[in-house]
């Protein structure tokens, strides 16, 4: 059995490995745990399983799961040896002898489960509901460690602790529950607390009151804090069906508390800290690039800041931390900033996984500062890079050089395509369709206009890159500076025929045709996709009312498209973040409630949220008919509801 002063010395050696490991050096972190004397303790199976589990994470590789499974079940057996051999000796915490066996066990069934669940079939996430039902002891554990919710404790965007700006109904039930003077505790509870018979109302262990004691106790408080709010915000995100299933067996989630558990895990010392820092600016990375609204913009963003900025003072070369400090950057607007971000990462030695994430991530913030040729570059790297999705990003790089005329290029990209597309055997992802479409579309459009059907790129007026469903779903143009924008707006409005709407940035059109002469855009999928994104920008730029007749006009183009189906369920959903964000803009206008023609702040909020549902009901139905990027839209539409969810709790509706 190990010693207290052993365990102290593991979980030592095991921060370190980890360190080594989401620094970049995954040979490395096996190489602590196999020459510093860990054996084949629990500490050391457990972190060569999640070596394994990262790079599955990263490349979904089937070798890899098994190789994961294998380290992480001889890890769970022992770790589980560990807990009933520890009981009987003294403890050097606060707490029962033991419960520190029973976080890393814990910890183990989460990986367990998390590595089932990589499948992504039914039976992947059925044997991840058996492993997680196996640590029942959780659920009581956070509500030991923290009787009266999590008020009082630190994260990273408010190291001083204050007041909750929503709390939870379940995080009241806690409070109602703890005592408030002393009382005998039963035996279930002296058991697993390790409190004694009678208890007073001391400070609760672990806040700046009376904080956690050695490097045991902050790992046993940052435990069960990163184990509950990964359980309640992975439950929150499986898809309906499969949540369906977990509620059955009486598995119910708070998705506000588990973030703010991942959050007060995130901000201490251990080695949750750095994973439960991972998951949250990934999370809320993703949440803010997709979901277009946010209830809360600023303290997300905030948040996400003060997580990054404590691994990459620890590790200033962690690629992982580079590509969330980069995505911030561009989603605060300082695009300029993450491109440089980005290229520093570029230069770091890292998993190849995590490289391609930062060349793609690159590419995209180059296309968004009209950076056009210096993208199809980096895009022409990832395709490179990834071996089962060149045809996509050879695709993206041509529509960049279209993008800037240089139609020899992109041509000579478009050709390549047919070739790139056979070599990958197996069933069509949803893009390669999409791309044999558009390629086609170009085709006739070109036949129609009576050109060399060798030179069909010429023919191609709106970029594939600009009016893709991929670069929609990237979202690019929502964050968009204003000078960004409005040459968007320029090119788009100097196409023929003429947009026959006026806004604040776009007055009649320049672009008048002449007699004998062929339009630019001569189908509805054209003319739905430039008045889908011209809609976009014109919100960006806070012109709502030009951007709802512009969305709207896309719906009316929408009803006879041949190719662009995806445009209908994209453009309610644009038009769900319009009511929203035009719901924001007007109640910030009116101020502490007072009354403007007749309407109070919250009738406003009323109208705007029924609103974005009934649009959001729209996007819903058209993605369950559409194959093309069904499962992106689909994911932001759970985003956004989400948020429109959030607001209407801060605003008790």
């Amino acid at each position: 059995m190990a010693h207290a002063l052993d365990t102290e010395e593991m979980l030592r050696l095991t921060t370190r490995a980890l360190d080594l490991a989401f620094a970049n050096d995954v040979e490395a972190a096996l190489n602590v745990f196999a020459t510093e004397g860990l054996g084949d303790s629990p500490f050391t199976l457990m972190g060569r399983g999640v070596c394994a589990l990262l790079k599955v994470v990263l490349s979904m590789d089937p070798e890899l799961v098994e190789y994961g499974l294998e380290y992480l079940t001889l890890a769970e057996q022992r770790a589980r040896k560990q807990m009933k051999l520890a009981k009987s000796s003294a403890p050097s915490h606060r707490f029962q002898p033991g419960i520190e066996w029973g976080i890393l066990h814990n910890d183990i069934i989460i990986f367990l489960g998390l590595v089932h669940a990589l499948s992504q079939s039914y039976k992947g996430y059925l044997q991840c509901l058996y492993e997680i039902n196996r640590q029942a002891l959780l659920t009581l554990w956070f509500k030991m460690l923290y009787p009266t919710g999590l008020d009082g404790y630190a994260t990273p965007s408010q190291p001083t602790p204050a007041a909750s700006r929503q709390p939870s109904e379940t995080r009241l039930q806690y409070a109602e529950a703890t005592p408030a003077i002393p009382v005998r505790t039963s035996r279930l509870f002296v058991r697993w607390s390790g409190l004694g018979a009678l208890t007073t109302p001391t400070p609760v262990l672990g806040t700046i009151t009376n904080p956690a004691n050695g490097p045991v106790e902050e790992f046993i408080l940052s435990g069960v804090a990163f184990g509950y709010g990964l359980f309640n915000l992975a439950l929150s995100l499986l898809p309906a069906k499969i949540r369906y299933v977990f509620v059955l067996f009486g598995y119910n989630y708070d998705r506000e508390l588990g973030l703010k558990a991942l959050a007060v895990s995130a901000a201490r010392t251990d080695v949750h800290a750095m994973f439960a820092g991972l998951l949250l600016t990934t999370y809320y990375g993703s949440l803010l690039l997709a979901s277009g609204y946010h209830a809360d913009e600023q303290h997300i963003t905030d948040q996400c800041k003060g997580i990054v900025r404590r691994p990459l003072h620890r590790h200033p070369k962690l690629s992982l931390c580079m590509l969330n400090k980069a995505r911030i950057q561009r989603i605060s607007g300082d695009s300029e900033g993450a491109i440089v971000t980005l290229q520093e990462g570029r230069q770091q030695r890292s998993l190849p996984q995590v490289d391609e994430l930062l060349v793609i991530e690159l590419a995209w913030t180059l296309f968004q500062c009209r950076r056009y040729e210096e993208s199809a570059q980096v895009f022409m790297d990832v395709s490179k890079m990834n071996s089962w999705n060149r045809a996509t990003y050879h695709f993206l790089a041509a529509g960049c050089y279209v993008s800037v005329r240089q139609l020899d290029e992109a041509q000579r990209l478009f050709d390549k395509l047919p070739a790139v597309l056979d070599k990958r055997r197996g069933r069509d992802m949803p893009t390669e369709v999409l791309i044999k479409k558009k390629l086609e579309f170009y085709k006739k459009k070109h036949g129609r206009r009576g050109g060399d059907p060798k030179r069909f790129a010429e023919s191609v007026k709106i970029s594939p890159v600009e009016g893709g469903a991929d670069m929609l779903s990237k979202n690019t143009y929502a964050h968009a500076d204003k000078e960004t924008a409005l040459a968007h707006i320029a090119e788009l409005t100097a196409l023929t025929p003429p947009v026959d709407i006026q806004t604040e940035h776009m007055g009649s059109s320049s672009s008048m045709r002449q007699p004998g002469t062929v339009l630019d855009l001569d189908t509805s999928d054209e003319l739905a996709v430039r008045s889908l994104i011209l809609g976009i920008l014109h919100r960006t730029l806070g012109d709502y009312a030009g951007a709802r007749k512009l969305l709207r006009d896309a719906l009316k183009h929408y009803q006879d498209v041949d190719v662009n189906s995806w445009v209908g369920g994209m453009t309610h959903f644009e038009l769900a973040v319009l009511d929203m964000k035009e719901g924001e803009w007007r109640s910030v206008v009116m101020g502490g409630g007072n009354p403007v023609e007749g309407e109070t702040v919250l009738e406003v909020w009323k109208r705007a949220i029924k609103s974005a549902r009934d649009s959001l009901a729209h996007a819903q139905a058209l993605c369950a008919r559409e194959t093309d990027m069904l499962l992106r839209l689909d994911t932001r539409i759970v985003m956004l509801r989400e948020e429109i969810n959030v607001k209407m709790r801060q605003l008790r509706m």
